[in-house]
């Protein structure tokens, strides 16, 4: 699972999830990439989840770029506790995802297997995604 080494601060406020990603909203490094149209945040074990589908999809072939990284810690609260008492210990970590943020990248395989591995990876996603490709590519 994905998590930071280290952070400068334990707990973080909320934030407000508007406008579009203005980073990471190009295709880098990959031929064909998994691009996110909403936005939310994604937590490890989804990033993880998704991951697997790919690689498992093409037999753990071509190379595969993750383009995202859970920095945000999401606090909760035990369950049956009164209001008040402060903030909750952190739960896991989350990324934030934006619309245009590319998800995933892949490399080395056909626009088919890469469409399909996108297509399974996609069912695990919290958010509606879809599937591009670098321009040059026909």
């Amino acid at each position: 699972m994905l998590s930071p080494k280290r952070v400068k601060w334990r707990k973080q406020f909320k934030g407000r999830r508007w406008g579009k990603a203005t980073r990471g909203n190009s295709i880098s490094f990959g031929d064909f990439a998994l691009q996110a149209t909403e936005s939310a945040w994604m937590t490890a074990r989804q990033i993880e989840a998704g991951r697997i589908a790919v690689s498992r999809s093409v037999k753990r072939g071509g190379k595969l770029w993750i383009r995202v990284f859970p920095h945000k810690p999401i606090t909760k609260k035990p369950a049956e506790v009164r209001m008040g008492k402060g903030k909750g210990s952190p739960e896991y970590w989350a990324a934030v995802i934006k619309p245009g943020t590319v998800i995933y990248e892949i490399n080395g395989v056909t626009r088919e297997q890469a469409k399909e591995a996108f297509r399974l990876a996609s069912y695990k996603m919290p958010f509606k995604t879809k599937f591009v490709a670098r321009e040059n590519e026909a």
